[in-house]
């Protein structure tokens, strides 16, 4: 899969071209999709109008969320848009399938605050997207995983060498799948990287089209429940697997009470969620279209209560950029601070 790597520095340089003109098109077709506008001539339409309102209007808050978290009870409750009605802000829900897609609707000017995992901000910042951290979770090492089939003869990321891994490129598990490389002595060119996002790697590994797959919560608690997917390596001892919440630096900057009420709501929403475990599965259930006891091992895996960002977790961060800027996949290095939100 060679011809399918893009992570060199050769690799971003073919890719630059073309991802200016990606990024406005990511964020404008996940809106028109979620608001049913099809068909080039509309999403064009809607990118421009995006734009334009983004500018002139900024009354509405428009979240960038996932299959599964906080942020699906935050907009189940909808009492965000309770809090935020007296500050005359409405807010507007855009699902997105992993963290470097919901980053590039941020780079496209389509979201001004969203959630995702520790390597999405590293990417994203070493493309120029101009984003704040604003907040963080605790670690859960244990939410994500490289995963086989129950028969395979992998029995340990050392016996990876050769093989295909499908993963989310730029995506938390991509730095899970370094980690667990380099504890095996085996280097990132010792695979067959796959790059796909998580229906399609899922279809990928169920068809085995691909020899293991790297993936988190909740895919990952669905994978081992419903195909008996057998783990060969979490997060644990590896990687923190932090779980952050970003902003687009001029929303942050310019809205910061709009930010800190965003995080009340979330810190609200965590503390009842720590406590109540199959409640939020049954609430996820209907919303996510998965069963509630497989919701309830992924919840069970998660990390609770809004934190700040402090020096430490610039630190983390900063470890991954310098790996990934010395492994080239990302084009230069990265001072992680730059991203800091200073309203924090």
């Amino acid at each position: 899969m060679s011809n399918d790597n893009h992570d060199g520095q050769a690799g971003h340089a073919a890719h630059g071209s073309r991802r200016n003109l990606l990024k406005l098109a990511a964020g404008a077709a996940t809106a028109a999709a979620l608001r049913g506008v099809t068909g080039l001539a509309s999403v064009a339409t809607l990118a421009m109008g995006s734009g334009i309102a983004h500018a002139e209007d900024r009354k509405t808050l428009r979240v960038g969320y996932q299959k599964y978290g906080n942020f699906v009870v935050l907009k189940a409750r909808r009492s965000l848009e309770k809090r935020l009605a007296p500050l005359g802000f409405a807010v507007q829900w855009l699902e997105f399938p992993g963290g470097p897609q919901l980053l590039e609707g941020l780079a496209a000017g389509a979201v001004d605050v969203g959630t995702v995992g520790e390597t999405p901000p590293i990417f994203a910042q070493a493309g120029g997207v101009d984003f704040v951290y604003i907040a963080s979770e605790p670690p859960a090492p244990r939410g994500e995983a490289i995963v086989v089939h129950q028969n395979s003869p992998i029995r340990t990321p050392a016996d990876l060498r050769g093989k295909r891994v499908a993963f989310n490129r730029g995506s938390n598990v991509h730095y899970l799948l370094v980690k667990a490389l380099q504890k095996s002595n085996l280097g990132y060119k010792d695979i067959q990287p796959v790059y796909l996002a998580p229906a399609d790697a899922r279809a990928a590994f169920t068809s085995r089209s691909v020899d293991a797959w790297v993936i988190w919560d909740p895919y990952l608690a669905a994978i081992e429940r419903q195909a008996n997917a057998r783990s060969i390596a979490n997060g644990e001892n590896l990687v923190r697997n932090v779980q952050y919440y970003i902003a687009s630096r001029s929303f942050a900057n310019a809205h910061a009470p709009v930010v800190h009420a965003l995080l009340d709501e979330l810190g609200a929403v965590d503390a009842w969620a720590r406590d109540n475990v199959p409640a939020v599965a049954a609430q996820l259930s209907p919303l996510v279209g998965l069963d509630t006891p497989t919701l309830e091992v992924a919840l069970k895996r998660t990390g609770y209560g809004v934190q700040p960002i402090d020096a430490a977790t610039l630190a983390y961060q900063q470890q991954i950029a310098d790996t990934f800027s010395e492994l080239r996949l990302i084009p230069k290095p990265l001072v992680v601070a730059e991203a800091r939100w200073q309203s924090a």
